[in-house]
């Protein structure tokens, strides 16, 4: 790993079009910024940052190979085996769409349930990031034969995207809904993916703005404090969010408007939400007659 042009570059996280901007002006990959920023803020070299975000992507790779082997049971009783029950519907050819599609859908499972059941977070600590971001990451590297290294340069993408958005306004669904959580985690790994298949860091941002404004206003609401459901499921949609974002960046097609503008609209949006629909709320989910007995 090299220094950018051997100089420091410290970024601030407060603009993702600002970190897409620099890209384009230092002639690099968003990836590259992130690495070289991030082992700044370690205090520690690029190679020693880059060791550290490879182990974490070993630790969701062997996640996602323990939960579709066998199944697991989660501390709160809702979920555990369902990585499993979809890995072994897909090897027997019975679930529908693409090989692309049914891969990400049950790596999301596999890290999700294994965040709930072991408590081991690969990325952030919240259950939708550790979902949806190496579910992509790693489908794609299989299904593209990418390289194992670029796609350890993607989390840090993927890391920088996710800074950006808690910066602006919250990557926690309690605080801004699930549109932050879920939503957060989908553009981070919709960034990601498109850098990592060839796209430009426009169309990083472009990727990044579709995927979040699909998912504006989506309330948090869980079954139980535990998040095992529906939050779970929600990651098996994040990467679909994920995928339909990174098909429209990467033929050209672009957002019309600039994903800080999205972020912000999120948090207003956030802002405005009645507090009954933030954590624990008394509706939806959490008051249904079959939800009440796990609390």
């Amino acid at each position: 790993m090299e220094l950018i042009k051997g100089e420091s570059v410290m970024m601030d996280y407060s603009s993702l079009d600002f970190v897409i901007a620099t890209a384009k002006e230092l002639n690099i990959p968003i990836s590259q910024l992130m690495l070289e920023s991030r082992a700044q803020e370690l205090g520690c070299s690029v190679d020693e940052a880059y060791d550290m975000m490879s182990a974490k992507l070993q630790l969701m790779e062997e996640t996602i190979h323990e939960r579709t082997q066998m199944p697991f049971i989660s501390s709160g009783g809702l979920s555990g085996g369902d990585a499993y029950r979809l890995n072994n519907a897909f090897k027997k050819g019975i679930t529908i769409g693409d090989r692309m599609l049914n891969k990400m859908l049950i790596k999301a499972l596999a890290c999700t349930e294994g965040n709930r059941c072991i408590d081991e977070f690969a990325i952030d600590p919240t259950t939708h990031i550790c979902g949806v971001v190496p579910a992509v990451l790693l489908t794609i590297m299989e299904e593209h034969e990418i390289p194992r290294d670029k796609i350890v340069m993607e989390l840090f993408t993927a890391v920088g995207i996710g800074m950006v958005i808690a910066n602006r306004t919250n990557l926690s669904g309690t605080q801004a809904g699930c549109q932050a959580e879920y939503g957060g985690a989908s553009t981070m790994a919709a960034g990601a993916a498109v850098e990592a298949l060839g796209g430009t860091p426009d169309m990083v941002g472009h990727a990044c703005s579709i995927a979040l404004k699909n998912v504006l206003g989506l309330s948090y609401d869980s079954v139980t404090d535990f998040e095992d459901a529906p939050c779970i499921k929600h990651c098996a949609l994040g990467v679909a969010n994920a995928l339909t974002a990174i098909n429209l960046s990467l033929a050209g097609i672009e957002s019309n408007t600039s994903v800080d503008e999205v972020i912000d609209t999120m948090k207003k949006i956030g802002d405005f939400m009645n507090p009954i629909l933030g954590e624990l709320a008394k509706v939806g989910f959490f008051d249904m007659s079959s939800a009440i007995k796990f609390n």
